[in-house]
């Protein structure tokens, strides 16, 4: 199972929808905080969120928490100031694909310490950016394509 792991967001449509990706592509989800989204049961439910019991979530409560999780692995940072096209790599199953919070993006820190691990999806057009949920969606969907986690679909 490939790794979704969204920087603390922001705008909780853009959570929902993600988290409903990782759902139907069978993916983990992390969110990293802190967070202003409500993540409470009650929240959940309130939103019509009737798949969020089956979501394979992780809250870290920060930064550091994440870190610690990720150990030595490697992620993908996914950035509009990547190096290499989405397309390009090799992913492969636990692969671990990280994105910015939907105003501030991804910490330098972290980009300067896996230069060679930043991915972007083109912007062909005059936009400043995607949406967070649909370049999840992308590069999710070409992730698991490219690490064989169709292959057992018809």
């Amino acid at each position: 199972m490939l790794h979704v792991v969204l920087y603390q967001p922001e705008i909780p449509p853009n959570t929902g929808n993600i988290s409903r990706q990782c759902v139907g592509m069978n993916a983990f989800l992390h969110i990293v905080g802190p967070t202003t989204i409500d993540l409470s049961h009650k929240a959940v439910r309130r939103a019509g969120l009737d798949y969020w019991d089956t979501l394979k979530l992780t809250v870290h409560e920060g930064p550091e928490e994440f870190l610690t999780w990720l150990g030595d692995r490697e992620p993908w940072l996914v950035t509009r100031y990547g190096g290499i096209r989405y397309d390009k790599p090799r992913y492969q199953d636990e692969d671990i694909l990280v994105f910015g919070s939907e105003t501030k993006g991804l910490p330098q820190g972290w980009i300067d310490r896996w230069p060679q691990r930043t991915v972007y999806v083109p912007i062909l057009g005059k936009i400043r950016n995607y949406n967070l949920a649909n370049t999840v969606s992308v590069v999710l969907a070409h992730a698991s394509l490219k690490a064989g986690i169709y292959d057992t679909c018809n």
